[in-house]
């Protein structure tokens, strides 16, 4: 990405930290983002030598833009953490990570504020600030991706919570048994989301073979456990039955969660990534039948359902956001 060296401009940091892979971006608040570093976590190093790599990345960025001025550092992670105390709280995906001050650390070092979220809140801002969401007051956003969780604006504001477990819908139980996601059969995310439906899709070829029933996208009992989702959409992309009605399954599924949502937040939007925003068209008849049957009127009528408007750039954007977002 080429250089664009504005002199005298406020400039924002973005750091991305994944379990695979992190990113710092720098970029103004316009969401212009002038240049980004991405690089492996690699997390059996411990979270020192990650930290240290930022910081290596950070100094290298703020050397290329000597003119500018660094107002706030924005941070995107998977939780569990703390956003008030800036604190992450050992990340499944970040094993060694615990109790680790990530906003003071990089607010002392650098000499700005810093701030945290947990990545769905990070890309719940991007989403309202800068994509499909933008101009609402009222908005939710759902990832729908390896899990399923949810960022909430709300009046305005990005809503985490008291302990920042505001929008943990993946745990929502939607039926008595089912896939397993977050922990609980049956769930939002056991449902909807990419493990979610490997698990269903290997649950219903399995008995479709049991009987003698053809599969196309899975000819015998030994290759089930190389199903995955985008195994399942593929498939129903190209017509195939079986396929069709896995995706149909969690389609009336994500249907009676969004309704949920709908009734309890009233809101004016919800954006929807990653599966649902590369499939919408195999979900959005069905889900908007369920919705018709499940919401109050009055409130579905005045809620869009939006895919993603980012795309695969929202981690780029979302950390920036965090950054650029006025907390006060």
């Amino acid at each position: 990405m080429q250089v664009i060296n504005t002199l005298n401009e406020d400039v924002y940091l973005g750091l991305d930290i994944g379990g695979t892979k992190c990113a710092v971006v720098v970029g103004n608040s316009s969401f212009v983002i002038k240049k980004k570093i991405f690089f492996e976590t690699r997390v059996e190093r411990g979270f020192e030598a990650i930290l240290s790599e930022f910081q290596e990345h950070i100094d290298s960025l703020l050397a290329d833009f000597p003119g500018c001025s660094l107002k706030r550092i924005g941070i995107s992670c998977g939780g569990p953490l703390d956003s008030v105390k800036g604190m992450i709280y050992s990340p499944p995906n970040l094993p060694g990570w615990d109790n680790v001050p990530i906003v003071e650390i990089f607010s002392k070092k650098y000499g700005v504020e810093a701030a945290v979220q947990n990545d769905a809140n990070a890309c719940a801002l991007a989403e309202w600030m800068m994509g499909a969401g933008k101009g609402t007051r009222n908005m939710i956003f759902l990832t729908f991706g390896t899990g399923m969780g949810a960022g909430l604006i709300l009046n305005g504001q990005l809503y985490a919570g008291t302990n920042d477990l505001g929008g943990e819908v993946g745990h929502i139980r939607l039926a008595p048994d089912g896939p397993i996601g977050f922990g609980k059969a049956g769930s939002f995310e056991g449902f909807c989301s990419g493990g979610g439906i490997a698990q269903l899709a290997r649950s219903i070829v399995a008995e479709k073979l049991k009987n003698n029933q053809p599969v196309g996208f899975c000819s015998s009992l030994e290759k089930i456990g190389e199903i995955d989702a985008r195994m399942v959409f593929q498939a129903a992309q190209a017509g195939d039955q079986v396929a069709s009605e896995i995706v149909n399954l969690s389609a009336e599924y994500l249907g009676m969660g969004l309704s949920l949502l709908i009734d309890i937040l009233n809101p004016e939007c919800i954006v929807i990534g990653s599966i649902y925003a590369r499939n919408e068209g195999l979900f959005k008849p069905l889900i908007e039948k369920v919705m018709q049957r499940e919401a109050i009127p009055s409130a579905l009528e005045v809620c869009q359902i939006k895919p993603a408007g980012l795309g695969d750039s929202i981690g780029d954007y979302a950390a920036l956001c965090v950054a650029i977002y006025n907390h006060s």
